[in-house]
C-alpha cells in the first residue's frame, strides 16, 4: 500500500491534469494520470534543484520527452510553486505560460521544448553528456543526474536507436530515464504496432533495466535508489502504468486504460469528469486547488530542498576559493564568454576548399576554446572536423577528457545530442555531416531555432559539385531549406536561424567568428568540397575586407556606378570573378560583385546600406548552384538568376560545372544575353 499523504500527492497531480485539459477543452490526460505517482517520488524525495534558484547550473534536471504529457509537468511545478492557480487553469491559452506542449522555461522547471517524441530524451543524453564533461574539468563535486521521461511513442521513433546506442557506449550512469510504459499510444494499443521486447534491447545497448509497477511507490523508491546508486550505465526505469489511473465512469465503476482517454478531454470519453474528479479527491467546484494536506507537505519538501541547496552552495563557494584559476574557467564557461581569439592569424594555404580552410580554423580553435565539443557523423576526415580531433580525443567512457564526440551514423541524434548540450550550459556544440545529410536532422534544426539555442552546424560538400557520388549526395534543394529558417522569426522577434555560406578562405574564418559570437540562434556553415578560388582583395588584407560578412553581405569587387552588379554566395562568387574578368576585356562595362553569405542577416542593415550594395535601379544578375529562389529576393523581378532547377548527376565536379553552365566563361555569356534583354 502507498502512503496515504503521496497518493493524496499524485491524485492531486491526476486531477489538475484531468481539470486542465477539460477546461481547455483540449489535450492528453490519460498518460499524466499514468506517470503521476512516479513524478511525485521524483521530486519530493531524490530531484535536487533550489526552488529559490531554479537557474542553478549545478541542479538535476529534468528532460520531457512525451511533450503531450504538458500538464503532468505544470501540475507537479504547481505543487512546487513554480506556477499559480490561473497558470494552470489557463492550460493552452494564448499568451499562458502552460502551453500545449513544453517550451523551455528554465524558471519555472521546464528545461527542454518537447513534442516531436524522441527528441526530448536524446537532449537529455546531451545534457548528461555536458556534464560528465564538466565534471572532468572541474571535479565530481558538481555531479548531477539527467532524468528522462518517455513513453511509448519516444521508443518507437527511430532516433531513440541512436540516443540508447550512445548513452549506453558512453556509460552515462548520471542518465535516469523512466519509460511509462502503458501499452496504448494514440490511436491503437502498442501490441498493434510492435512485439519488440524494448528491456532486452536497452539491455543490448548497454544499458541498466529495471522493470517495476509504475503505480507502487516502495518500487519506485527502491528503482530511482539503484538507478543512483549505479556507476557504469545509464538506467531505464520501465514502469507499467495504466493510463488514465484514476478515471470512473457515471456510476463510479473503474474506467482505466482504454485508447480514448489518450488524447482528449476526459468528459468525451466513457469516463466521467465529475466524478473522477470526486475519486481522486479533488472539489470538482475548485478542480484548481492544491488539497490542503498536500500543500502543507509540499511547502516543507521546498524548504527540505532549498535548505539541501544552500548546504551545497557553501560546499561549492569553499571550493571557488581553494581552485581561484579553475573557478574562473568555470564562471566563463557557464558565461558563454569566449576567450581572447585572433581570428586574422589563422593562416591558409591559396585557393583551399572552404571545408579545409574550416579545418585550419577549428584546429585554432581546439584548446583555445576549451569547452566546445564537436561532433561528426561518421565522416571526420571528409567534413573536415578532423582538424579539431587531431588536437583533442574522443569522448570515451570513464574518460571524458576529450573534446570529440563520434556519434556513428545518426544525424538526427546528433543534432539532438547538441541541443541537449546546449540546453545544460557551459559548452559550444558543434555538428557535422554532408550538406544533403542535414535533411536527416530537420527537426531537431527546428528545435534548436524554437529553443533560440547556440547550436553550430557544419555542412559540407555543399552543391553538385561533389561531383562522382551523383545526385543523392549533390544538394540542391538544401540551400533554400535552410535559408527559410532565416524568414522566420523566433519568439524573441529575431531571425531563428543564421545561415553562412563563405566564398573563399577569408570568408569561411570570418563565418566562424560569427557563429562563435551567435549566442541567440543556431548557426549553420555551408562549405564546399572542392577547391576554390581565393577572391582578389581590393586593398592589403582579404580577411579585413571579409569582415564585412558580419553584415550578410557585401562587395567584393566595386566599379563607381556599375552597369552590372553580380551577386552570389560561396564558391559562385569566384564564378562571378572569374566572369566579370571576361566581361570587361570583351564588352565596355563596368561591374560590382556583391557576395552575400548571408541574406537574413544582409536583411537587418540598414536600407541605405543594402542599396549601396545592391542598388534597385541598376541591371542585377544572380548566380547559384542551388535552387534559383536561393537568389531571387536579392535579385528581384527585373534581375536574372542563374541556378538549378533539377537534380545532379554522377560526374567529376568540372564536368558538371561545363554541363551545367557553371564556368566562367559561359556565366560571361549568360550575362550579355540578359544585358540585352534590359
Amino acid at each position: 500500500m502507498n502512503n496515504k499523504l503521496d497518493q493524496q500527492a499524485a491524485d492531486n497531480i491526476r486531477a489538475l491534469a484531468v481539470a486542465m485539459v477539460e477546461k481547455a477543452n483540449s489535450g492528453h490526460p490519460g498518460g499524466p494520470m499514468g506517470g503521476a505517482d512516479f513524478m511525485h517520488i521524483l521530486y519530493s524525495e531524490f530531484f535536487d534543484f533550489d526552488p529559490s534558484d531554479m537557474t542553478w547550473p549545478f541542479r538535476d534536471r529534468f528532460f520531457m520527452d512525451a511533450g503531450h504529457l504538458s500538464t503532468l509537468m505544470y501540475a507537479q511545478y504547481y505543487l512546487l510553486g513554480n506556477y499559480k492557480k490561473d497558470d494552470v487553469a489557463n492550460f493552452r491559452q494564448w499568451g499562458s505560460i502552460t502551453p500545449g506542449h513544453p517550451e523551455v522555461d528554465v524558471k519555472r522547471g521546464i528545461e527542454n521544448t518537447s513534442g516531436p517524441l524522441g527528441q526530448g530524451h536524446a537532449m537529455g543524453i546531451g545534457a548528461a553528456i555536458a556534464a560528465k564533461f564538466l565534471g572532468a574539468r572541474f571535479g565530481t563535486w558538481m555531479d548531477h543526474k539527467i532524468y528522462g521521461f518517455i513513453s511509448d511513442g519516444g521508443v518507437q521513433e527511430e532516433i531513440s536507436q541512436g540516443a540508447g546506442r550512445i548513452a549506453g557506449h558512453l556509460g552515462l550512469n548520471n542518465f535516469i530515464m523512466f519509460y511509462d510504459s502503458n501499452d496504448i499510444q494514440l490511436s491503437s494499443a502498442t501490441d498493434e504496432v510492435t512485439s519488440e521486447n524494448t528491456a532486452m534491447k536497452y539491455k543490448a545497448w548497454g544499458w541498466k533495466v529495471i522493470s517495476i509497477d509504475g503505480h507502487d511507490h516502495d518500487e519506485i523508491r527502491n528503482a530511482l535508489t539503484e538507478a543512483n546508486n549505479e556507476t557504469e550505465k545509464p538506467t531505464l526505469i520501465i514502469g507499467k502504468t495504466i493510463i488514465g489511473k484514476g478515471s470512473v465512469t457515471a456510476d463510479g465503476s473503474k474506467y482505466e486504460g482504454y485508447c480514448e482517454l489518450h488524447g482528449q478531454p476526459i468528459g468525451h470519453t466513457g469516463a466521467d469528469y465529475t466524478k473522477t474528479l470526486l475519486n481522486l479527491g479533488a472539489d470538482p467546484e475548485n478542480p484548481f486547488d492544491i488539497y490542503r494536506d498536500v500543500s502543507t507537505f509540499y511547502k516543507e519538501i521546498i524548504k527540505q530542498k532549498t535548505a539541501n541547496a544552500a548546504r551545497k552552495k557553501l560546499e561549492i563557494a569553499t571550493w571557488k576559493k581553494e581552485n581561484e584559476a579553475l573557478s574562473n574557467k568555470l564562471d566563463r564557461f557557464l558565461s558563454g564568454k569566449l576567450p581572447e581569439l585572433d581570428f586574422e592569424s589563422i593562416e591558409h594555404k591559396a585557393g583551399l576548399a572552404s571545408r579545409v580552410a574550416s579545418s585550419n580554423v577549428l584546429g585554432y580553435l581546439a584548446g583555445k576554446v576549451e569547452n566546445m565539443i564537436v561532433s561528426s557523423a561518421d565522416l571526420s576526415n571528409s567534413d573536415k572536423t578532423d582538424g579539431f580531433l587531431k588536437k583533442t580525443t574522443a569522448l570515451k567512457k570513464g574518460d571524458f577528457s576529450g573534446s570529440f564526440l563520434q556519434a556513428g551514423v545518426a544525424e538526427l541524434t546528433m543534432a539532438c545530442i547538441a541541443n541537449g548540450l546546449a540546453l545544460h550550459g557551459g559548452i559550444i556544440p558543434v555538428v557535422a555531416t554532408f550538406f544533403v545529410f542535414s535533411d536527416y536532422m530537420k527537426p531537431a534544426i527546428r528545435l534548436s531555432a524554437i529553443q533560440e539555442l547556440p547550436v553550430k552546424y557544419v555542412w559540407t560538400h555543399d552543391a553538385f559539385r561533389v561531383g562522382e557520388d551523383g545526385p543523392t549526395h549533390q544538394p540542391v534543394e538544401q540551400e533554400a531549406q535552410i535559408r527559410l529558417l532565416e524568414k522566420l522569426k523566433n519568439h524573441s522577434g529575431k531571425p531563428s536561424f543564421l545561415a553562412l555560406r563563405p566564398a573563399d578562405s577569408a570568408e569561411t574564418t570570418v563565418a566562424w567568428k560569427m557563429a562563435l559570437e551567435n549566442k541567440e540562434t543556431p548557426t549553420g556553415l555551408i562549405l564546399s568540397r572542392q577547391n576554390i578560388k581565393d577572391i582578389p582583395a581590393m586593398g592589403t588584407s582579404r580577411y579585413t575586407e571579409a569582415l564585412a560578412s558580419e553584415k550578410g553581405g557585401y562587395l567584393v569587387k566595386k566599379a563607381a556606378n556599375p552597369d552590372v552588379v553580380l551577386i552570389a554566395n560561396g564558391s559562385e562568387v569566384s564564378t562571378l570573378v572569374e566572369a566579370a574578368e571576361l566581361l570587361e576585356e570583351r564588352e565596355p562595362l563596368k561591374v560590382s560583385i556583391a557576395s552575400i553569405i548571408s541574406e537574413g542577416l544582409f536583411r537587418l542593415q540598414s536600407k541605405a546600406y543594402q542599396e549601396s550594395t545592391i542598388p534597385k535601379n541598376t541591371p542585377l544578375y544572380g548566380l547559384t548552384a542551388g535552387l534559383p529562389v536561393n537568389m531571387e529576393g536579392l535579385v528581384g523581378d527585373n534581375g536574372k538568376v542563374f541556378g538549378l532547377d533539377h537534380f545532379g548527376y554522377s560526374a567529376p565536379a568540372n564536368v558538371l560545372d561545363e554541363k551545367f553552365g557553371f564556368t566562367g566563361e559561359k556565366v560571361c555569356q549568360n550575362i550579355i544575353d540578359y544585358l540585352k534583354t534590359v
